[in-house]
């Protein structure tokens, strides 16, 4: 198994509602979310329970929640790799760390993780995360922090505890569980066309072999990417992905099971959708 350096913190980056959140255990009303991050952000959870995030923190989550489903790993592997994450690089992604660690789980290429060109890249990152989780035996049963120091062999393998009920907070807002669990405030509306085909492939190469395709519209309408999943959290999980990619590829709406999330007033989180999409399909346009 490729082992890795010490942990050693990057200097904080995260917004300051968020270390505290790790820190002390403290969350966020929904309410106070938005003027909390400000033009742009995420939120994760509900009431006071809710935990906010900056655009990249949600963007790797999601993608984090999405390498675990392609890979058919628990609910419990995706809380052991944000406990990982939240510790290494508080949920960013930079392309550099102690020694030769790069990317959201400082992973090192001179361990054996891979070549650092493929470890910045999320998808990447997670996938090899959780090929290192899978040997662990017994690692569901483990506290996280023990699973997560098994596969990152840091000096201080407690380090990871401080974010163990973080980490159980975002997991069933972005693997589906908990059902309209992730919404995000775009800093401006988006302009111009939904950037339909990359979203599709990006998605696809986080999720797996979804059955997704861009749909042309009746009435002359915009066309729209729908992508069809086997079970309702799946579902919700693409729909967080959407949603907090949604700036990237110009992403006015996401649509699931009966609910609607508007880009230009994303705070406002998921409302009854009076123009469902079809059963059994996520849909973005």
């Amino acid at each position: 198994m490729p082992r890795k350096r010490p942990t050693r913190r990057l200097a904080p980056v995260v917004l300051l509602a968020v270390v505290a959140l790790a820190a002390g255990g403290v969350y966020l009303a929904v309410r106070h979310v938005p003027a909390i991050l400000g033009e742009t952000g995420c939120t994760a959870g509900s009431g006071h329970a809710a935990v906010a995030l900056d655009p990249q923190q949600a963007q790797i989550a999601a993608t984090i929640a999405g390498v675990a489903y392609h890979h058919g790993m628990p609910s419990r592997a995706v809380t052991v790799a944000y406990a990982t994450a939240m510790q290494e690089t508080h949920l960013h992604n930079p392309s550099f760390g102690d020694r030769d660690s790069v990317g959201v789980f400082q992973q090192r290429p001179s361990q054996g993780w891979g070549p650092a060109s493929k470890l910045i890249d999320p998808v990447y990152a997670s996938a090899r995360f959780f090929e290192a989780l899978a040997q662990v035996h017994g690692y569901q049963r483990m506290p996280v922090y023990q699973a997560a120091q098994a596969v990152q062999h840091s000096a201080d393998g407690y380090a990871y505890h401080q974010y163990q009920t973080l980490a159980a907070r975002l997991t069933p807002a972005f693997t589906g569980a908990a059902p309209r669990g992730v919404w995000c405030w775009p800093a401006a509306a988006a302009h111009g066309a939904a950037q339909l085909t990359p979203a599709r492939r990006a998605v696809v190469r986080a999720f797996g072999p979804l059955a997704a395709r861009r749909a042309a519209a009746p009435n002359g309408d915009a066309p729209s990417l729908s992508v069809q999943v086997p079970r309702p959290s799946v579902g919700w999980a693409v729909a967080a992905w959407l949603v907090t990619h949604a700036g990237q590829f110009r992403l006015h709406q996401v649509r699931y099971a009966g609910f609607r999330w508007p880009a230009p007033a994303g705070h406002t989180g998921w409302a009854k959708d009076t123009g469902a999409a079809a059963a059994g399909t996520v849909q973005a346009s």
